[in-house]
């Protein structure tokens, strides 16, 4: 575009035309898209997810207590650190599989 073409423009939109509407309700549905994701968002740590006692009692629907008996008879394998409980995701999958009993057909 060259400056006499600019010029020429004197459209104004305002925030109930509907380009601008549109382009809103785009912008509020990537946002909550955007929340969704960064709330389930687990950094890996050197290829590595680690789940907390909370998701691991989610995930598996036992009580935290029952986690924490698990944990004394040490049947998943964690990290404790600074008073938090660490799960190595990869540890849970390899305990699960191994007590995995096939179906008899």
């Amino acid at each position: 575009m060259n400056m006499a073409s600019l010029n020429d423009i004197d459209t104004v939109f305002t925030s109930n035309d509907e380009p601008v509407l549109t382009a809103m309700q785009n912008l509020k549905k990537s946002s909550a898209r955007l929340s969704a994701f960064m709330a389930n968002y687990r950094p890996l740590l050197d290829g590595e997810r680690y789940l907390t006692d909370k998701e691991v009692a989610q995930i598996l629907k036992v009580t935290r207590r029952t986690l924490l008996e698990y944990r004394a008879n040490r049947v998943f394998p964690f990290i404790a650190l600074g008073g938090k409980i660490l799960y190595p995701e990869s540890g849970l999958h390899d305990v699960l599989e191994a007590h995995y009993k096939k179906p008899l057909t």
